[in-house]
């Protein structure tokens, strides 16, 4: 008698899933791929979704065939280096912060991941990293070095914001992960109206 392979079970969509793909759906029709009947019948089956193999097809036609993207390097150098302003934020990060130091804002950003990998070496000058509020920093793999970390953002992440995950070495220059100073909220206040 020989026993029947067992069928893998099927693994449970979070309510993060199911909105990760009603966000990607909704791009699609801004984009012009999927029209809005189309839209609204896949919005239904996602909402209604309970595992992973129900919500996987709904998008598999709508990823774009695309090269891996390059990660972003920002270097200090002598002079320093800001990242700062609205920019699209890619997957990975490099920060190396020389001798000018190295400053990320991320209060700008357009962001659609879900993980956002930044590699950190603080060099002599360090590396800056500001965060908006919701957003949370997870620097475990980070190796304190002889300045070390300083992290000032709060624990309470905002559903539907990334997730950064800092990672490498504080260097001489340490490393500093804040959420915007009161004088950078009002410029952002000031630039939002």
């Amino acid at each position: 008698m020989t026993a029947e392979p067992s069928q893998p079970v099927p693994l449970r969509a979070s309510d993060a899933d199911r909105e990760a793909v009603v966000a990607e759906l909704q791009e699609a029709a801004a984009d012009g791929r999927i029209d809005l009947d189309e839209l609204g019948t896949r919005l239904e089956v996602a909402l209604a979704a309970r595992t992973h193999a129900e919500l996987a097809p709904l998008t598999a036609d709508l990823l774009p065939v695309m090269p891996p993207a390059q990660p972003l390097l920002v270097k200090g150098g002598m002079a320093g280096a800001v990242r700062d302003g609205i920019w699209r934020v890619p997957a990975q990060i490099r920060a190396y912060g020389g001798l000018g130091g190295v400053k990320i804002d991320f209060t700008r950003v357009e962001c659609r991941l879900r993980v956002v990998e930044v590699e950190v070496n603080g060099g002599a000058g360090g590396v800056e990293i500001v965060v908006p509020d919701g957003w949370v920093v997870e620097t475990g793999e980070v190796d304190p070095g002889l300045a070390g970390l300083r992290n000032r953002t709060t624990a309470e992440r905002l559903p539907g914001s990334p997730l950064i995950r800092l990672s490498g070495d504080c260097g001489m220059g340490g490393v500093t992960v804040r959420h915007p100073e009161r004088g950078e909220r009002r410029k952002l206040q000031r630039e939002s109206r």
